[in-house]
């Protein structure tokens, strides 16, 4: 059964003492008005599914650009930051303009949580992919965390696509499936969440129902 998810804000880490007295690292999410702003279904999209809005941008409208304030003025409510569509069955459509806060889930239930990653910047191999790096001898010369020879000779004399080499690390998109919800605020729509969720502060998180857990 596929529902809607919720757009979610990670306001931090932190620790929670359970009621059996034990206590548990959660991620705190907060999650803004999530607003229905469009319905995609198989006869004319091709696929079945909600737009969803959270996130106030402190914009007036007349700044947003055209193709995107139609979104907003159709169901007059002020811009909204991100704009996400979930994937739903027949059975899960709501209605444009329905308001989903975080008692669309429940204690103990379990999510998965996408974001981007923490970026590191520019990373050389050993950090970005654990190489071993070449000998700490003096036969080395001033190049002892380098990744050594990418190519070949002659045939196919060039290097492969998909080389694991010095670059960008993190900022990627990351999962984290099954994941337990422990506690939910619903006056100051707070979700916690056991175990931890890609990103840094202030990231902008996308939870659905697991796929794997009930």
């Amino acid at each position: 059964m596929l529902r809607s998810g919720l757009i979610a804000t990670k306001m931090g880490n932190t620790s929670y003492y359970l009621d059996d007295g034990t206590n548990a690292n959660v991620t705190i999410l907060k999650v803004d008005e999530c607003i229905v702003a469009n319905v995609k279904t198989q006869d004319k999209h091709g696929y079945n599914a909600l737009q969803l809005v959270s996130i106030d941008t402190g914009k007036d409208i007349s700044h947003i650009n055209k193709p995107q304030r139609k979104i907003f003025s159709s169901i007059k409510i002020n811009p909204k930051k991100v704009i996400k569509e979930f994937r739903v069955d027949n059975d899960n459509f709501l209605e444009v303009g329905t308001i989903i806060n975080v008692d669309h889930f429940k204690v103990n239930q379990f999510i998965d949580a996408s974001s981007n990653s923490t970026g590191k910047g520019f990373a050389g191999v050993m950090k970005r992919h654990n190489f071993g790096g070449l000998r700490a001898s003096h036969g080395v010369s001033i190049s002892h965390r380098s990744h050594g020879s990418t190519g070949q000779n002659q045939d196919p004399g060039r290097v492969f696509k998909g080389k694991k080499m010095a670059g960008r690390m993190g900022n990627t998109k990351v999962t984290k499936q099954n994941l337990k919800i422990i506690d939910i605020d619903n006056i100051n729509n707070i979700l916690v969440v056991k175990g931890s969720i890609p990103g840094k502060k202030n990231s902008i998180v996308y939870l659905k129902d697991s796929v794997k857990r009930s």
